[in-house]
C-alpha cells in the first residue's frame, strides 16, 4: 500500500500584521519549521495528530477534516491522515496553514489529481476561511509556495542570510479576537488609529529595501518600531514583551510580535543566536533557532 508523506512550512512577519487587513504591504517568511503530513488509502477516514485520533470531525482536526471533503470526490474508499509538526497549534507561525497545505498536497499526490501548487495554495485559503469565518491568503501562500514575499503584491524578495530565532510565550490567543479588537479601536479613535495603521504599512516598504540591501541592523530597527505599534494597535501581551526585550538585550538586531499577538511568539534576527535563544529561555519562553527557507510544500 503506498503511502505519500507532505511537509509544508510555517511562516513569520517581518512587518505588517493587523495593518495587511486594512489593504497595507506586510512582509511574511516561510521558515524552516515544518508540518508533515502521511496519507493512505483506508476503509474509513482515520486522522491521526498529537491532539488525538478522530474520523472527521470538526473540533479536534477541523481543518484536515475540510481538506479531505475537499478531495473526496478523488478518493475511493476512505483515508487515514498522520500528522506531525514542529509548529505549535495557534502560536501565529501558521499551523494551520502548515497542515492544511500539506494534507492537500498529499492527498493530490497520493490520488493523482492533477492539482497546480496556485490551486492549492487557493483551496487552503477556502478551507481557512471556511473554518475560521475569515482568513488572510498570506499563511497559504508562503506555506504553498515558501520563500519570502511582500503582500498583498506577491513579490518575492531575496532570503535574509541570518539566523531567526522565535520565543514561544506557551499561550495563544484568538485571531479572530484581535482582529476584532483592532478593529473597533479604529472605529472609535480613527484619527489616531489610522495613521498607526498606515505607518506599520510604510515599514513594509522600508524593510524591502533593507532586504535586498542586506541592512539587517537597520531592518531590526524597523522591527523595533513595528512591535511597539503593535503595542501601540493593543495586541500586544506582557509575555511577549519581556521575550522582546530579553532577545534585544542579549544582542538581536529587532525582535517583534509575529502574527496576531496576545500571546504566541515573537521573532528576533541577530548573529548571536544562542544567546538571543538562552535569554528567551530564562525569561520563561520556549526558543527555537531558525532560518529562512526557500522550500513550501514538498514530497518528503
Amino acid at each position: 500500500m503506498t503511502i505519500t508523506t507532505c511537509s509544508a512550512p510555517g511562516k513569520i512577519y517581518f512587518f505588517g500584521e493587523h495593518a495587511v487587513v486594512y489593504g497595507e504591504k506586510a512582509i511574511a517568511c516561510a521558515v524552516d519549521l515544518r508540518t508533515r503530513v502521511s496519507v493512505q488509502p483506508s476503509g474509513g477516514h482515520v486522522i491521526s495528530s498529537s491532539m488525538g485520533t478522530t474520523g472527521l470531525d470538526t473540533v479536534i482536526h477541523p481543518y484536515v477534516t475540510q481538506c479531505i471533503r475537499e478531495m473526496e470526490q478523488y478518493i475511493t474508499g476512505g483515508v487515514k491522515v498522520d500528522i506531525t509538526s514542529d509548529l505549535a497549534v495557534g502560536s501565529g507561525l501558521g499551523s494551520s496553514a502548515a497542515v492544511t497545505i500539506a494534507t492537500l498536497h498529499a492527498l493530490s499526490v497520493q490520488f493523482d489529481t492533477g492539482h497546480t501548487l496556485d490551486e492549492i495554495a487557493t483551496i487552503g485559503h477556502a478551507i481557512e476561511g471556511k473554518v475560521q469565518g475569515a482568513a488572510s491568503p498570506t499563511d497559504t501562500f508562503v506555506s504553498t509556495m515558501g520563500g519570502m514575499v511582500t503582500i498583498p503584491g506577491r513579490n518575492k524578495l531575496s532570503l535574509p542570510e541570518c539566523p531567526i530565532v522565535i520565543g514561544y510565550t506557551g499561550s495563544f490567543s484568538s485571531t479572530r479576537e484581535l482582529v476584532a479588537n483592532v478593529r473597533s479601536l479604529k472605529e472609535d479613535y480613527p484619527v489616531t488609529i489610522d495613521p498607526i495603521i498606515r505607518t506599520i504599512g510604510s515599514l513594509s516598504g522600508y524593510g524591502e529595501v533593507l532586504i535586498e540591501d542586506r541592512d539587517y541592523i537597520a531592518l531590526g530597527s524597523l522591527m523595533n518600531i513595528n512591535h511597539g505599534l503593535l503595542d501601540a494597535l493593543g495586541v500586544g501581551s506582557l509575555e511577549l514583551s519581556n521575550l522582546v526585550w530579553a532577545a534585544r538585550k542579549a544582542g538581536a538586531w529587532g525582535a517583534k510580535t509575529t502574527g496576531a499577538g496576545g500571546g504566541g511568539c515573537m521573532v528576533a534576527i541577530t548573529d548571536y543566536p544562542d544567546e538571543v535563544a538562552d535569554a528567551i529561555s530564562s525569561t520563561g519562553g520556549e526558543a527555537i533557532i531558525t532560518s529562512p527557507t526557500y522550500e513550501g510544500v514538498k514530497v518528503e
